[in-house]
């Protein structure tokens, strides 16, 4: 005679894998925050967790910001104005793909304002590419006259970020 599977015991079977999943996930959870790390993954016995927390970086805008007004103007001119500053002799392009910032943290002085005097090497700003912080350096000696990007801005490899002269 043939015996019918006890249903009862895969149910309960499963609620203590589901209860053993919550355990896990919740512990992986307060790792996190322990370490402050961004994301956590884990796989055993074919089971896959990965946990992740969302960051959001934000710098907070001094009260007295206005932005260059080349910037500005570049913004509404559209990309013609964006052709023109890329053939400018004194633009610094970014290196990279990534964000671009002007202090070394939120709330923290920019690194140059316009009118700023430069020297070689000297930091203008800092691109994050990766969760990996850039120093964008200067490439010559000079006067900062305008500031082509938005603190936290996107930017695509070879586009304006600083002219110099």
């Amino acid at each position: 005679m043939a015996r019918q599977p006890d249903n009862k015991s895969a149910d309960k079977s499963a609620e203590n894998l589901k209860s053993d999943d919550s355990a896990l996930i919740r512990e992986l959870a307060l790792l996190l925050d322990e370490t402050s790390l961004t994301e956590i993954e884990i796989e055993r016995a074919g089971l896959r967790v990965r946990v992740a927390r969302n960051i959001s970086v934000s710098a907070a805008m001094p009260a007295s910001f206005q932005p260059a007004p080349a910037a500005a103007a570049a913004i509404a001119a559209g990309s013609a104005a964006a052709v023109d500053l890329a053939k400018h002799p004194g633009v610094v392009p970014s290196p990279m793909v990534g964000t671009a910032y002007w202090a070394p943290e939120p709330g923290a002085k920019p690194f140059i304002e316009v009118g700023t005097k430069v020297s070689a090497g000297q930091t203008l700003l800092i691109i994050e590419a990766m969760k990996t912080m850039n120093q964008i350096p200067s490439p010559r000696a000079g006067t900062v006259t305008q500031i082509l990007v938005e603190d936290g801005q996107p930017v695509e490899f070879g586009e304006p970020l600083v002219i110099i002269e």
